[in-house]
């Protein structure tokens, strides 16, 4: 970190082997790279936050390091895969588990969710578009956060606990991120929580991974998008008509919040229309409605004292992925894309020096 510097030491080389090794290497954690492990922080954390381009100025700029931008590039990729063997080597007693309050917590948060990359060419084959294009030009990176809850505020509503926050993620099928969001809940305390709760979308892949692994949690379905289902209706209905749609949309707004889907459901089929395409947009809500209605009892869940909102995995994927991923320009393989958000979970999920710690004990 301060700069170049030579090392004198011994170097054993056996002749019929022809293999030679230096042991004051691997003491100093330097076998075959050329930075000391304090500068590999350095890269893998500005790595991590933007451009490698960007990565390689802040380093010159910040530390003197002239470093180029491919091997900050490669750097990354090595420590990014060290990164997610770590995340599955945790347990149960890792300090995970007392992330934000240090004691037992007494809700227990899990949220999931999806976003798309832009990748290479290649990486898309074989993978149709998002609006049925043939060929897409994204694949998706699916996002796991867990927080913890102690309390709520004065008006009745649930606080997060400060930094209790942790983020997984990777680009895998819901198959295998099944077995990556268990192991997660696991490690931050999931059998010691009082309660549990998952909050998501409408897609099923998050519900049958709550019903399969997190059958005793709450389900709840984030508020806000539950919303735009049926306002997404409305102004198919009522296009010339604010007023009416105002009006209209304050209704749903108020059943919904009660919890009262039945009554959601009702107002939705009195809608007719001449348009084909609006009647089934209007059956496709009510058929979200009726599938989801367990997980929209909002009323029943706020005074409980729970969340009914999913905002923190929603920043969480901007965060997490768009900030880093998704500027312009930029097409990314899955390793690579993979190995940036390991590392981009780690540093936002307050274990940066754990990892860095845990892998100076083990070398």
């Amino acid at each position: 970190m301060l700069g170049p510097v030579d090392i004198t030491r011994l170097y054993y080389y056996d002749s019929s082997c022809r293999h030679g090794h230096s042991p004051f290497d691997h003491v100093l954690d330097v076998e075959g790279v050329m930075f000391s492990p304090g500068v590999r922080n350095m890269m893998a954390y500005v790595g991590a936050k933007g451009p490698f381009r960007q990565a390689h100025e802040d380093l010159l700029r910040l530390a003197g390091l002239a470093i180029p931008a491919k091997s900050i590039e490669r750097l990354c990729g090595i420590i990014g895969q060290q990164v997610d063997t770590y995340q599955w080597q945790q347990t149960a007693n890792s300090d995970l588990r007392m992330l934000g309050t240090g004691r037992r917590h007494e809700t227990l948060y899990i949220a999931y969710d999806g976003t798309g990359v832009p990748v290479l060419k290649r990486e898309t084959a074989g993978c149709k578009g998002k609006n049925g294009e043939s060929e897409g030009k994204t694949r998706e990176i699916k996002v796991g956060c867990v927080f913890t809850q102690t309390r709520i505020n004065e008006e009745g509503y649930a606080v997060r606990d400060e930094a209790s926050t942790s983020y997984i993620g990777a680009c895998e099928d819901a198959a295998a991120f099944q077995w990556r969001i268990l192991h997660h809940t696991q490690v931050r305390g999931l059998d010691q929580a009082h309660r549990v709760c998952v909050l998501g979308d409408g897609a099923p892949w998050i519900w049958n991974i709550a019903d399969e692994h997190f059958p005793t949690a709450y389900q709840v379905i984030d508020l806000y998008h539950a919303r735009q289902h049926y306002i997404t209706v409305g102004k198919l209905f009522f296009p010339e008509k604010s007023q009416e749609l105002d009006r209209w949309l304050l209704k749903r707004k108020r059943e919904l919040d009660r919890g009262d889907t039945k009554a959601v459901i009702r107002a939705l089929e009195r809608l007719q229309s001449h348009s084909e395409h609006a009647e089934k947009i209007r059956d496709n809500a009510v058929n979200y409605f009726q599938k989801n209605a367990h997980r929209m009892r909002y009323a029943y869940f706020r005074a409980k004292g729970l969340f009914v909102g999913s905002g923190v995995i929603e920043a969480g994927c901007k965060t997490l992925v768009g900030q880093r991923l998704k500027q312009s320009g930029m097409h990314w393989s899955i390793r690579s894309a993979n190995n940036i958000v390991a590392l981009r979970c780690l540093f936002l999920g307050n274990q940066w020096d754990d990892f860095w710690e845990a892998r100076t004990a083990a070398a």
